[in-house]
């Protein structure tokens, strides 16, 4: 079918969990910005989300994910502000949705859960209720710390820690794969992990900002 959708439509699209590959394209494409003098420039979504931050707002930004417990005179001293207008910033960030909340990076073996699995889930149904339905459930599963939707061959992928195999195995055979709706369940044992960053790469952001002047 011919698509009629705009680029102004993406802030709806980007509303809905199920995406269809026609509309993919259109969310894909970049927007082109103009500057006088200058080669046209596509801005993508990092420089559109940007666009709504300066320089110190990204600094705030960059700092607390580093250091979330850091306290607002230290932070206002690394980027180069007075502490009043640094809590401003901070509290406008976090109202905007920009600062989700902040928390522990607890070791989890050291807490005696040895065990992380991630789980690949394929559902017999993928309509909406469906799919809301699944989530839903999950968020009561405490062994499942992560929840995430995806495209292809698999619907959700799931991130779970136990204190050892036949916890796991428990919660695999009589809650997972049971659930309504579960029509496979495959499942990787993680056996060490090498990276386990938060958030973004702010220097990434820099430079793509750099790029367009």
């Amino acid at each position: 079918r011919q698509n009629t959708q705009t680029l102004g439509d993406l802030d709806k699209l980007r509303g809905g969990k199920v995406i269809f590959d026609l509309d993919i394209e259109i969310m894909m494409r970049s927007r082109v910005r103009l500057f006088p003098g200058r080669k046209n420039l596509r801005q993508g979504p990092i420089e559109m989300a940007m666009s709504k931050l300066d320089d110190i707002d990204r600094k705030i930004l960059a700092e607390l994910q580093a250091d979330g417990r850091m306290t607002n005179v230290e932070l206002a001293k690394r980027v180069g502000i007075s502490a009043p207008p640094c809590l401003r910033r901070v509290r406008t960030l976090e109202e905007s949705g920009f600062i989700k909340g902040y928390h522990a990076d607890v070791e989890a073996r050291s807490l005696g859960f040895e065990v992380q699995v991630f789980a690949m889930v394929g559902l017999q149904s993928q309509a909406e209720a469906d799919l809301s339905a699944f989530e839903q459930r999950c968020n009561g599963w405490p062994l499942v710390r992560e929840c995430h939707m995806l495209n292809g061959e698999v619907d959700f992928i799931l991130k779970c820690v136990a204190p050892d195999l036949s916890t796991f195995q428990s919660f695999l055979t009589e809650e997972l794969t049971s659930a309504d709706n579960v029509a496979s369940v495959k499942t990787s044992l993680v056996i060490r992990g090498s990276k386990d960053e938060p958030g973004v790469p702010f220097d990434v952001v820099e430079e793509r900002l750099s790029a367009i002047g």
